[in-house]
């Protein structure tokens, strides 16, 4: 009996020892690996914090030219603002082009009399007759 429970704990012994072992290769592996991780990771922090002050200053650049560009538009939105005041034609009303027509009617109504009178009197001017007295024409 004695042989057989020498046997069993040969046998668990050994079991325990090649689990042992087992346990400590997989240990070692995952130290490894989390070595290789970390570095991993480490590297990435150091690149992405590069890339975080990079990305900081480009944004600041742009900040600025964003605030330039964004005045100079102002002043072209103003500027073309009063160019179209100017430039593009406007239809009038239609009180406008009435008050222009009347205007334009009562100045040929008054430049009509005028020609009028100064006809008149040409045509009421005497003329001398070489034979006879001074004789007024119609």
């Amino acid at each position: 009996m004695l042989e057989v429970i020498e046997s069993d704990f040969a046998t668990n012994l050994a079991k325990e020892e090649n689990e042992e072992e087992d346990a400590q290769a997989d240990y070692e592996k995952t130290t490894q690996a989390n070595k290789i991780t970390k570095t991993t990771k480490d590297q990435d922090v150091k690149y992405k914090t590069q890339e975080a002050k990079t990305l900081d200053t480009t944004v600041a650049e742009l900040g600025g030219e964003l605030e330039t560009t964004t005045s100079e538009l102002a002043a072209v939105n103003e500027y073309y603002g009063k160019i179209k005041e100017r430039c593009i034609a406007k239809p009038e009303t239609y009180e406008e082009r009435k008050a222009r027509r009347a205007a334009e009617i009562s100045g040929l109504k008054e430049a009509l009399s005028v020609l009028e009178d100064e006809t008149a009197t040409f045509i009421q001017r005497k003329r001398r007759n070489f034979r006879g007295p001074m004789v007024a024409t119609n």
